[in-house]
């Protein structure tokens, strides 16, 4: 982005909501619990045979894990004599039970685990289509990390919550409902003074899970600020070590990391403590089941193998009491994140509506009548704005940093819509050309050249599918690039990794250029498309854009003045209005705010 559009538009930083401790301090309470979970449930209704063979599984799975017991209790009375049946065809019926519960403890695990997969699958597909249709407006005010976090994060966290929580969730509810259910027929007394422990195991995993969460979302945003820092030290090392601020990043950073490491420490403690809390208190009902069993069967209530069912009654009961507490928690950050995805979403899409534009004739002239603009109300960057671009002619806009050069840009691509005015390509009012097929019919090249990686070719062909071989090999000749890519491995099938990393950003700035010459576009626009090559490349691109300019209408933004001597209309920009127009010699002869700044510059200072 140029320093002019970063002037001109509002920072994501003075948006409430996108500081750096926001972007990456985690979500665990949504505001509208039951509107996201209808939504997510409907992402389930594609996938119904999955998830009635999901809960069909489990239902089974916990209908075995409860039966499982009832058998061992049953052998041990065959045992003690105090009850008839044969004992190896018992012991071989508890291991086939057994055998059908491990099977569907995996067949529910490969299970969620597709579902899964698929339903966040769908999820990611529209939330990505989406940020596809999404005004250019909606990307400038908001923070692309932010955006990138709830494409990544937030529906990761949903992926798990599927797979893992979701599963234990129903697993754990029927398991209860089936042990107590049994438990009460065996013996209400004895199942009721079980169950006493229950309180104790619900108010030890409430306790624990909230200090567990507080802790691991104070650990996870500090290790979001860590990776920050990190990340900012090493692509701006260079300037670190330009100002010897060595010390200063790493006391910066070793702060940080020692809060960090505090809040994980209080994170493991209270996670470790849980288990041995956990353990004791099932202890304390083991001796309960015991003590009272004891006392039950001496009287006759029970057998011994009904106790020793109980001993392992408690215990299945106990775990998905605890399960639950910590899915609890899961699923809170799981809804927050789904509303989160959910809210991009529901933006409104691009306006993708209009007429096409009219290719009856090869004429494309463009004209500005009285258009005024702002990125925020009641400040208004481009003030009744009036201006001409012939057809096939090259018209220069030039000015101070902040002038509005690079929004008549953006409004001219339709990027933003004026808010009064009108902008016209020969006869059509541009807010009534489809967006798709004024943006086929130009071409740009910006100061901030973007890549793709991908090889050479499909770069070039990025905005022409169709283009040939010869268009593409006259593009890279017009561009000065023939030398270039004769020089790498592949040439046109070499690739770029890391989005052209590995060349330089003059080279990837004459790939641009190229990549606008193969589109063969109607209108041609050129942001300070020169900027980052050396003088003599930029002398052979500017004839070669001369070459390709002929009978084009060319809008071309420059701030070093040389490149644009020889336009047909020079026009001077200054705070949002037209300041003066003219050829070079004529502005030149004015004396005015041109003539300022090309004395400027020729005195060798920079504008």
């Amino acid at each position: 982005m140029s320093e002019e559009k970063k002037q001109e538009q509002p920072s994501r930083q003075d948006i409430p909501g996108h500081t750096r401790r926001d972007r990456f301090a985690e979500v665990q309470h949504a505001e509208h619990v039951g509107g996201t979970l209808k939504r997510i449930i409907a992402y389930f209704t594609e996938e119904k045979s999955m998830v009635a063979a999901m809960l069909a599984v489990v239902l089974f799975g916990t209908i075995c894990g409860v039966y499982a017991p009832s058998l061992q209790s049953r052998a041990i009375d065959i045992i003690a004599g105090e009850q008839e049946g044969i004992l190896s065809r018992t012991i071989l019926f508890m291991l086939a039970v057994y055998l059908l519960y491990s099977l569907c403890q995996l067949l529910q695990s490969l299970i969620s685990a597709k579902l899964s997969q698929s339903v966040v699958g769908r999820m990611r597909n529209d939330f990505f289509g989406k940020v596809m249709d999404l005004p250019v407006r909606y990307l400038d005010v908001h923070s692309h990390g932010d955006v990138m976090s709830r494409m990544t994060n937030d529906i990761e966290n949903i992926s798990t919550t599927i797979s893992q929580s979701l599963p234990s969730l129903f697993s754990g509810v029927m398991t209860i409902i089936g042990t107590v259910a049994i438990m009460l027929w065996y013996c209400v007394p004895l199942a009721l003074l079980s169950c006493a422990t229950v309180i104790l195991t619900v108010a030890a995993t409430t306790i624990l899970s909230k200090q567990v969460r507080k802790y691991s979302r104070t650990r996870q945003q500090l290790l979001g600020e860590l990776n920050g820092t990190v990340e900012e030290m090493i692509s701006g090392y260079r300037t670190v070590v330009a100002y010897n601020h060595q010390e200063i990043t790493t006391d910066s950073f070793c702060e940080t990391a020692d809060a960090m490491t505090k809040a994980g420490i209080h994170t493991d403690i209270f996670s470790g403590i849980m288990g041995p809390i956990m353990n004791c208190i099932g202890n304390i009902g083991f001796v309960i089941i015991a003590a009272f069993g004891g006392y039950f069967s001496i009287h006759g209530l029970i057998s011994v193998g009904v106790i020793s069912a109980f001993i392992v009654y408690a215990k299945q009961f106990s775990r998905p009491i605890n399960e639950i507490a910590q899915v609890y928690g899961q699923l809170q950050t799981a809804i927050a994140g789904a509303e989160r995805v959910f809210v991009v979403m529901d933006e409104e899409d691009e306006d993708q509506s209009g007429e096409p534009l009219n290719p009856a004739h090869a004429e494309a002239s463009v004209t500005f009548d009285h258009v005024n603009f702002s990125y925020e109300p009641g400040h208004p960057v481009i003030r009744d704005f009036s201006l001409t671009v012939p057809s096939g002619k090259k018209v220069a806009l030039v000015g101070a940093t902040g002038s509005g050069k690079t929004t008549v840009v953006n409004l001219m691509m339709r990027f933003y819509d004026p808010d009064s005015g009108t902008i016209r390509i020969n006869d059509q009012k541009l807010d009534e050309i489809a967006r798709a097929s004024l943006r086929k019919n130009v071409a740009i090249v910006l100061q901030d050249t973007v890549l793709f990686s991908n090889t050479i070719r499909a770069n070039l062909k990025y905005g022409n599918e169709a283009a040939k071989d010869e268009d593409l090999n006259s593009a890279v000749e017009m561009s000065h690039c023939s030398e270039m890519i004769r020089l790498l491995p592949d040439g046109l099938e070499t690739m770029l990794t890391g989005a052209g990393e590995t060349i330089s950003q003059g080279q990837r700035q004459l790939l641009a250029i190229a990549r606008a010459f193969a589109m063969d576009p109607e209108i041609l626009i050129l942001d300070e498309a020169t900027s980052n090559v050396d003088t003599r490349t930029e002398k052979a691109i500017q004839d070669a854009m001369q070459h390709i300019m002929q009978n084009r209408t060319s809008i071309v933004i420059a701030h070093r003045l040389s490149t644009i001597r020889d336009s047909d209309i020079i026009v001077v920009m200054d705070h949002g209005t037209i300041a003066e127009s003219g050829s070079h010699e004529e502005l030149l002869a004015r004396k005015g705010k041109y003539y300022e700044l090309y004395m400027t510059q020729y005195a060798g200072f920079a504008t």
